[in-house]
């Protein structure tokens, strides 16, 4: 697989590749073939990127930092095994990765660490100069989502939202169909992050995974900071695995913009129930109040007439899904149950059809003619496109697929729904992060431009 994943970087074929995300290719600055990128943050999610970058051949790894020693040495392992120089180092501290940003030979960065770095890493990296790739979410409060716009507006790099669901192949399919005017014209979304996370949020390190109940200074991976959010915070706290993919049907800061949105809880009850029966009642953890509602349901108006419902449901016991619906006045697709109905087209009036057919039938070019060479690459094959988009975007200096005003947008809607919901449901306003530019610019033709 490495060797064939390499072979295809090293054709012409790519060059169809970058063209597919961007249409602006053509008229792009020159390709630098070879980026120099560096990895702020080692962790699970680092090393996936880690892991997909080590298949191409143009890039070149100059630098790597993490404040834990055993991720670094993990980090200079792959590098090692797949044939690569050792990586300069960089983990004296929190904010060594400041040195890291004074590299000139660095162009581009990864940031894969904890929520409440991203913003103040993303800005300092834009103010390096470095083209930007920042894990989701991009922000936690109005506040970061304006540093990241304000820091991209003064200095012109480039930011990049590292939105995978984006680029899975049914997400791409859907948005195929959404293009061609499958559903007809859009009325009405469906999305969220379901996926049960006790697992994660209790790891001690010691236990099989999924039986601890410690979590901060006591927790493993990603239980040592996660865990705080759902202790202290009450809103949608991960929404752009969902919004993202809707975003893009909706034509989101592109002729239409996120308006309004009102947020509701739940009571929270998961994480408690889950602590005794793992600790038992006098377990010091069980005497916790959690304020995140076990679930939280989001209702966002968009500019062009469209709603949108986002839900949050990650502490209790649930199969995974992120819930997507797409409706229009043609039809409606579902991604529970795999299910669809066209009208006058189905089957049956008023009966679902089975969607694996239709998926097929508007399988992205993309998906078509390059799912081999994103076996592998983690997620089903999407972190191999998301990494290509980043790639190709920093090696011409372009703006990304998903840029700084996607990122902003969506991750607003983390502090807007806790502020809702702070005030009983009340009605919360998105900031215009595009300054009133949504209006003209203008949405990737992701089919078309293609090729």
């Amino acid at each position: 697989m490495t060797i064939d994943r390499r072979q295809f970087l090293r054709n012409s074929a790519i060059a169809g590749l970058g063209l597919t995300f961007f249409p602006e290719l053509s008229f792009g600055n020159p390709l630098k073939q070879k980026l120099n990128l560096a990895f702020i943050g080692c962790g699970l999610r680092g090393e996936e990127h880690l892991k997909n970058a080590l298949q191409r051949n143009d890039i070149e790894v100059k630098a790597i930092c993490d404040i834990d020693p055993n991720r670094l040495k993990l980090a200079q392992s792959m590098l090692k095994e797949e044939g690569y120089p050792k990586a300069l180092e960089f983990g004296v501290d929190e904010y060594d990765y400041r040195n890291l940003l004074k590299l000139p030979e660095v162009d581009a960065v990864i940031i894969a660490t904890p929520w409440v770095w991203h913003t103040p890493m993303s800005v300092d990296a834009m103010k390096a100069g470095k083209y930007t790739g920042v894990e989701v979410s991009a922000a936690m409060t109005l506040e970061e989502c304006w540093d990241l716009v304000d820091t991209h507006e003064a200095t012109g790099s480039h930011l990049m939202i590292l939105e995978n669901v984006n680029y899975r192949r049914d997400v791409m399919a859907v948005l195929n169909m959404v293009r061609q005017g499958v559903f007809g014209e859009l009325m009405h979304f469906r999305c969220g992050y379901q996926h049960d996370l006790r697992e994660v949020k209790f790891n001690d390190g010691i236990h099989p995974y999924g039986y601890g109940v410690e979590f901060g200074e006591k927790g493993f991976s990603e239980a040592r900071w996660r865990t705080l959010h759902s202790l202290k915070k009450n809103g949608d706290l991960y929404p752009t695995h969902g919004v993202g993919p809707v975003a893009t049907y909706a034509n989101i800061n592109r002729g239409n913009r996120f308006v309004s949105l009102t947020s509701h809880a739940t009571k929270s009850r998961g994480l408690h129930n889950h602590i005794v029966e793992k600790g038992g009642e006098d377990h010091p953890n069980a005497k916790l109040e959690w304020k995140l509602g076990d679930i939280v349901t989001t209702t966002i108006d968009t500019s062009n007439g469209e709603t949108i419902i986002v839900t949050h449901d990650t502490n209790l016991p649930r199969p995974y899904s992120l819930g997507f619906r797409v409706q229009g006045t043609k039809g409606i697709w579902e991604v529970d149950g795999n299910r669809i109905y066209i009208e006058g087209e189905a089957q049956k009036p008023h009966r679902w059809d089975e969607a694996s057919e239709w998926l097929e039938k508007y399988d992205h070019p993309l998906w078509k003619r390059f799912a081999s060479d994103a076996e592998g690459a983690g997620h089903g094959g999407m972190d191999f496109f998301v990494l290509n988009a980043f790639v190709e975007s920093a090696k011409r200096l372009i703006a990304p697929p998903l840029d700084v005003y996607d990122a902003a947008s969506w991750s607003s809607i983390t502090p807007l729904s806790e502020d809702s919901i702070a005030s009983g449901g009340q009605l919360q306003f998105f900031p215009d992060f595009t300054r009133g530019k949504w209006i003209k610019r203008r949405s990737y033709n992701w089919i078309k431009d293609s090729y």
